[in-house]
């Protein structure tokens, strides 16, 4: 029996319930409205986070009932993982489909939840919620850094974690 972590060892398609939901590492990222240029099919992101976003937690506040309360959100599978072109690329569903490990401060690796924050990843502080907003003012809250990856060295509380 191997010493390795359940992502290192199992592909997405093979991961129990729990594991999967302990996948995430809840930055919030991937519940950030996108628009899509139909055009050129690219993405481009915005700051404005699902009706059922928490900014400070960056967590569903109704992860039970989203896809009811919100028709067009996406139940993330192995599948829609592998086919969908705006995840994050420092989503952790994302970096175990592509064959990479994850970063320092997911929960998983640091054993703390908030180093995702900590790290400057997840959305907290940095989101208004789209209640009240009509879709055609999304595109004045255009933002670069949902899609890029920050700054990954570890703070000096985490230097430690591999």
């Amino acid at each position: 029996m191997s010493n390795n972590p359940f992502w290192r060892e199992k592909p997405l398609e093979a991961l129990s319930t729990a594991e999967w939901e302990a996948l995430c590492d809840g930055c919030g990222r991937c519940c950030l409205n996108k628009l899509e240029d139909w055009d050129t099919g690219q993405i481009h992101w915005t700051d404005v986070g699902c009706r059922l976003l928490d900014g400070q937690s960056c967590r569903c506040s109704d992860y039970a009932n989203r896809q009811a309360t919100v028709p067009d959100c996406v139940k993330l599978t192995p599948q829609e993982v592998r086919t969908l072109s705006w995840l994050p690329p420092t989503c952790a569903y994302r970096l175990v489909a592509e064959g990479h490990d994850l970063y320092w401060w997911h929960h998983l690796v640091s054993g703390d939840r908030d180093t995702v924050h900590e790290a400057g990843v997840s959305v907290r502080g940095r989101i208004v919620s789209e209640v009240g907003m009509e879709p055609e003012d999304y595109e004045d809250h255009l933002a670069a850094w949902p899609g890029e990856v920050p700054d990954m060295r570890p703070t000096k509380k985490y230097e430690n974690i591999p």
